[in-house]
């Protein structure tokens, strides 16, 4: 089992995953796992290339240290390959899961007629590997350094930034107006893509680790925004990019109709309560507007509630089902995961290019009844009894940012490159700051403004950022 040949010498091997005919009967993973030695041999498809672009700029936002922990991979040296990992990435257990591997696109290998490397896969087996043998313990910051620091939100960006500024010895509060902590990783995400035990596991190292846990607590309350700039050294707000784009078309206030966030989020909370959602597909006709990874989430979400029928609009024609050029992914018209499930279980696929939705009709009790569309300048009448919108996102909600005297701008953004706001105890990461993004860049926002903040703090940095 050669280094120099191990590219050559084996083939790529992916995850084994449920049958999409079967998988919607449950919001479980569906995605299994090699053996250990089966892992190995995927590490030792490295090529330990002179220059790594899957840990460039362009293939990983958190720069990943690829190569060095596939080696240690390939050896069966999992301490070193987690000691690797965690030298940049927080938490790999959700970008193992969910992050659409930028990092494979840009893989060497995938240059000469073979297949990119399986970092992503690679990735999260070392740090399920790591958990299930005990390799991960509580890390006590070694140095307490009496300054406290408020993170407001706790997705990726917000726990990367708590997590960091806890391990420099910062005394970090995390504020969440949720009821549980988790941002976009508790509700945004469905369960079957990242299981919620998942993060309940990371929340639980954190809290051993002395990160404390405020929920329920509203930072746009005015009132608690004075509190935090009164009570905390600094400030670090990582509320997101919630703002939902709108979707024109008539009568668009009809009953039935929600927004794709408060969709999922119900869902999650339905799951997590062991109920049914108050927000529910089964026996609908469904229809989703949008083409991103949260439009493919309500697709799956409908089909595990028993939606009647699943439709997805999307705007843009169909692109070519061509391969990625490389370095950049490109889009093609090969289905997600949810796409395929809709195929297993209705015999389509249910996205409907270079359509637009113009008005929606109701019944004399103003419920959705049927969605008029325009199919590439043809007008047609879809059925639905629930319409759900995931048409992205045009920034960060303006109320928290308003609370501490602060203005998003036009982009509905807030923070400088340097992640400094008006306010000078106030610091802004993640989508917040930059707009929504993927789950690995807010991780990436998290660590940087955390070292912005430590700077801020004690006038220096030795923080990785």
């Amino acid at each position: 089992m050669g280094k120099t040949t191990g590219f050559m010498d084996y083939k790529r091997v992916d995850l084994p995953v449920a049958d999409p005919a079967c998988r919607t009967d449950s919001f479980g993973e569906f995605h299994g796992a090699l053996s250990p030695a089966e892992r190995q041999l995927q590490g030792a498809r490295c090529m330990n290339c002179g220059v790594p672009f899957c840990q460039s700029e362009f293939g990983c936002p958190l720069h990943n240290l690829v190569p060095e922990w596939n080696d240690e991979v390939f050896h069966g040296n999992w301490q070193h390959a987690l000691d690797r990992l965690l030298k940049t990435n927080n938490f790999p257990e959700f970008t193992g899961r969910v992050c659409p591997a930028l990092c494979e696109s840009a893989c060497v290998c995938g240059l000469y007629g073979d297949a990119a490397i399986s970092v992503r896969d690679n990735e999260l087996a070392i740090i399920e590997y790591a958990y299930e043998h005990g390799l991960i313990a509580p890390h006590m910051p070694p140095v307490v350094s009496g300054k406290q620091v408020a993170v407001v939100g706790s997705g990726p960006a917000g726990l990367a930034a708590a997590d960091q500024l806890n391990q420099r010895g910062h005394s970090v509060v995390v504020f969440e107006r949720d009821d549980r902590p988790g941002g976009l990783l508790m509700y945004g995400i469905p369960n079957m893509k990242l299981d919620k035990s998942v993060v309940e596991r990371r929340l639980r190292r954190m809290e051993s680790e002395g990160v404390t846990f405020v929920t329920g607590k509203d930072a746009a309350d005015p009132a608690t925004a004075e509190r935090l700039l009164a009570e905390y050294d600094a400030v670090v707000l990582c509320c997101g990019a919630r703002q939902a784009r709108t979707v024109p078309m008539d009568n668009a206030s009809a009953a039935g109709v929600y927004q794709a966030m408060e969709y999922l989020t119900q869902s999650t909370r339905a799951i997590l309560a062991g109920q049914d959602s108050v927000c529910t597909a089964r026996g609908r006709d469904v229809i989703v507007i949008g083409n991103g990874d949260t439009a493919t989430d309500c697709v799956a979400t409908a089909l595990r509630q028993g939606a009647s029928s699943v439709t997805q609009l999307v705007r843009k024609p169909a692109p070519a089902d061509a391969a990625p050029v490389w370095p950049y992914r490109s889009r093609s018209g090969r289905p997600d995961y949810g796409q395929e499930e809709a195929i297993a279980k209705f015999g389509r696929d249910p996205r409907m290019y270079e359509t637009v939705a113009k008005a929606l009709e109701t019944d004399e009790s103003g419920a959705l009844t049927a969605v008029r569309c325009l199919t590439a300048g043809k007008e047609h009448t879809l059925p639905a009894q629930m319409l759900l919108l995931a048409a992205g996102f045009s920034g960060a909600e303006p109320d928290v940012a308003a609370a501490f005297g602060l203005t998003l701008d036009e982009r509905g953004r807030l923070g400088d490159s340097r992640f400094r706001t008006a306010n000078e105890k106030v610091f802004a990461a993640g989508d917040m700051r930059r707009g929504a993004t993927l789950v690995a860049s807010a991780i990436a926002e998290g660590r940087a403004c955390a070292r912005a903040v430590d700077e801020y703090l004690e006038g220096y940095t030795n923080m990785n950022g």
